[in-house]
């Protein structure tokens, strides 16, 4: 067996250990799901509400049996598993180089999507709605005030209303215990603007699934590669050309 066989081979057995890995952990987070909903049965009337987690153990499954057959047609050399298989990883290879595209466009749309949605919720902000406990949940778990820095709260309908010339509490650094939210006070409030920080943490995160699907990707793009190998490979049947040993 020659080097390109034992590599392509090593390939899809770790390929096929990537679905069998990935399938695993699906199930997991599915099982964890159901049993979390168990646990809160009687609060919960909709018994849809356990549909993702379905969703996701079938999904786990389908990794499963596309693992084993990579791993079958791996072993067995069969042409028509590694069709198949190639059939599968094509598909998915299509599924990552599309998901990587868009992740790479949305990317670029962040900023503007983000400001834009923002000013929106922030103007709508009254203390009360729940639009309002996400706005002031915000603020205190990233540190900010206002969309762009705290002087935006003096443009919003809810600061003309209330005529006190302050910010909401949740703009009131953590160490401060006797904030007030006014605007005299600024050493006392948390000034950077919110969009900057959600928009560095939405584009961490798209550019490390980028940097996971290409990794995927290039892997499945190897496992093509390595399906062909075998596909290809024509067994040694011990014959040998005639001019071979004629004009030898």
């Amino acid at each position: 067996m020659d080097c390109g066989v034992i590599t392509s081979k090593t390939v899809l057995l770790l390929l096929s250990l990537i679905f069998w890995a990935a399938a695993a952990g699906l199930g997991y987070v599915g099982g964890y799901v159901i049993n979390t909903y168990k646990n809160y049965d009687s609060f919960v009337q909709d018994k849809y509400t356990m549909l993702p987690a379905v969703i996701i153990i079938c999904v786990a499954v389908v990794m499963f049996i596309i693992g084993l057959i990579g791993c079958c047609a791996t072993i067995r050399e069969s042409r028509v598993g590694l069709g198949l298989f190639l059939v599968i990883i094509l598909i998915i290879f299509i599924a990552e180089v599309a998901a990587f595209v868009m992740g790479f466009i949305y990317r670029e749309k962040v900023k503007t999507d983000v400001q834009g949605t923002m000013h929106t919720v922030f103007q709508k902000y009254d203390g009360k709605s729940p639009e309002s406990g996400v706005v002031d949940y915000l603020q205190e778990q990233l540190r900010c005030c206002g969309v762009t820095n705290y002087t935006d709260w003096t443009t919003t309908q809810w600061f003309n209303t209330t005529g006190n010339n302050s910010v909401p509490l949740s703009c009131c650094k953590q160490d401060f215990k006797n904030c007030t939210g006014h605007l005299n006070e600024p050493q006392d409030l948390n000034t950077q603007g919110c969009a900057e920080k959600v928009e560095n943490g939405l584009q961490a995160v798209l550019s490390y699934a980028m940097l996971v699907i290409l990794g995927f990707a290039i892997i499945k793009f190897f496992g093509m590669l390595s399906v062909c190998v075998l596909t290809c490979k024509r067994e040694d049947n011990g014959y040998q050309p005639l001019y071979s040993g004629v004009f030898a």
